[in-house]
């Protein structure tokens, strides 16, 4: 396998990184939604790594949001124990939380922004050095 880090965990560090910016300037509702998307792709980086793809029904190449949490946290946590458990909830959280900043009249507050900062930056940073752990 290359060294090269697969363009998934790319686009992942770069939404943490807008999340981090967001976040910085007090704009907490697109926090929340780079939040949910660096995590959403930093787990479709993993489960291509593991050999996982997207079911194929009604022509679907990509992950939906349902299926990737469900098979994130079933096979690579529960499953295979790849990732801590620590992880499980991050998804989920991210998701509920965009859901909320992008759908709702609700806006989402520095602490909510903050926790999922810090729930994301976990995440991601536990993929992307589990990637170099799994090569040796």
């Amino acid at each position: 396998m290359d060294d090269q880090e697969p363009l998934l965990l790319i686009k992942a560090r770069e939404c943490l990184a807008g999340a981090e910016s967001e976040f910085a300037n007090g704009r907490y509702n697109n926090c929340a939604n780079r939040c949910y998307y660096a995590a959403f792709q930093a787990a479709v980086a993993a489960l291509d790594e593991h050999g996982f793809v997207p079911a194929s029904g009604r022509g679907r190449t990509t992950w939906s949001h349902e299926a990737l949490p469900a098979t994130f946290i079933g096979e690579l946590i529960n499953r295979r124990k790849v990732y801590p458990s620590e992880l499980r909830e991050t998804l989920a959280r991210t998701a509920s939380l965009r859901e909320a900043a992008d759908y709702t009249h609700d806006l989402i507050s520095e602490t909510q922004a903050s926790r999922a900062l810090r729930r994301t930056r976990t995440f991601v940073e536990t993929i992307i050095q589990r990637r170099g752990g799994e090569q040796q």
